[in-house]
């Protein structure tokens, strides 16, 4: 296969593995990959994966990206936040949920981030079309959880201020009997307490 055939047929990939190559060309030589890397025609984003390289990222293919690297996951925490409107800062990596082991994968692209939940935990995301294709994106509300859940440290005020969190932007656009609804999936005493002490804070 040359490098232009395999450029159209996965024409729409912002991320393609090994196994999506042998799915339009089975017996595939591994050794263009090398090849075409050296050309700069493609680059490595971790073992298994590869963008080409004239493919433009925005943030919206960086979440789809996230979520083919390391999947199951879906994009929260941090990451969320700074979609949402919740926190100022610009967020240093891809943060994302995952019933897989905690994992940091340092790419050419930048960073993307793992945190392990348990596979109970893998909703309260939605499907965010994007060119064709769909990226898992954490709900607000589940962002939130989340992100209480795998901080047990945060539990004062001093703490919540710390995260210089948009309230006002959290209570429009939050819905509370979510909240409440996904918190008990959780079934976490200290995370209930955790996330009363949180309102609390939010709402004063």
């Amino acid at each position: 296969m040359q490098y232009l055939e395999l450029r159209e047929k996965l024409n729409n990939f912002f991320v393609f593995s090994l196994a999506d190559i042998r799915k339009v060309e089975a017996g595939f030589d591994l050794r263009r990959l090398n090849e075409w890397q050296s050309k700069g025609y493609i680059k490595k984003i971790r073992r298994g994966y590869y963008v080409f390289s004239d493919t433009k990222l925005d943030e919206q293919a960086l979440f789809l990206i996230a979520n083919k690297l390391y999947a199951p996951s879906y994009v929260s925490f941090e990451m969320a936040f700074s979609h949402y409107g919740l926190i100022p800062e610009s967020v240093y990596g891809v943060t994302c949920a995952t019933t897989k082991k905690t994992a940091n994968f340092k790419t050419p692209l930048g960073e993307f981030i793992y945190h392990k939940v348990k596979p109970s935990l893998m909703f309260g995301y939605s499907l965010v079309s994007y060119q064709n294709q769909n990226y898992k994106m954490a709900e607000i509300e589940k962002a939130v959880l989340d992100y209480l859940y795998i901080n047990p440290q945060l539990e004062t005020t001093a703490d919540f201020f710390e995260l210089r969190f948009n309230a006002q932007e959290f209570l429009v656009k939050a819905n509370m009997q979510k909240l409440n609804q996904y918190l008990a999936v959780f079934k976490n005493k200290n995370l209930n307490k955790r996330v009363e002490n949180f309102l609390q804070f939010i709402k004063n």
